[in-house]
């Protein structure tokens, strides 16, 4: 499947260890020829980190993309009305929004984002990056995994001895999970 003309919407939540190569995805999106819309957390999109500024990650979604990031709650809401995207990707999805998303709570212009297009029954598709995924968060995982319309990219344990509930996707599986997904099904397997 190609992606060329396919309007993909990435959702960036916190996780900012993982940006670096989230940004490296992005840019290969663009390059298949898909229309990206970029949305950011309101933590995304104001927090600086020792892996970079906000302000310096939004305009970087602006210069791969062409197109400027929605930053607030209004500006996401119209995705299900207008049925602006074809998929929406959670890139990276932190435990924090994992959770919120399991239990439908809509305060942030990733989770109305993701509210707004699911609502049109398309595809919602998932990049998991928590400390908690063996944890706290195993449950909200499994009730979305179960949910209609929302795929993971596939993921695993990234430091078992360190943080050994910790887990991540593979993010460079990202274009070949999108393909999945539009086609209505979970690349396999999931658990790597």
């Amino acid at each position: 499947m190609s992606l060329k003309g396919k309007t993909i919407g990435v959702a960036f939540t916190g996780s900012f260890c993982t940006y670096e190569k989230a940004f490296t995805e992005l840019q290969k999106l663009v390059d298949e020829g898909a229309l990206v819309q970029t949305i950011f957390s309101d933590a995304a999109g104001s927090i600086d980190s020792r892996f970079g500024r906000a302000e310096t990650f939004i305009d970087k979604a602006e210069e791969i993309t062409g197109v400027k990031p929605m930053l607030t709650i209004s500006q996401a809401e119209p995705i299900g009305p207008g049925s602006l995207l074809d998929i929406l990707v959670l890139f990276p999805c932190t435990g924090n929004t994992l959770a919120k998303l399991a239990n439908g709570i809509t305060d942030t212009p990733a989770l109305m984002a993701a509210k707004a297009h699911l609502r049109n029954n398309k595809p919602l598709l998932i990049s998991v990056s928590t400390n908690d995924a063996l944890g706290m968060n195993m449950k909200n995982i499994g009730l979305l995994m179960n949910a209609k319309n929302i795929y993971f990219i596939p993921f695993g344990q990234d430091n078992p001895k360190k943080k050994p509930n910790s887990m991540i996707a593979h993010t460079e599986l990202l274009i070949p999970s999108i393909e999945a997904a539009l086609e209505g099904r979970q690349y396999q397997p999931v658990i790597q």
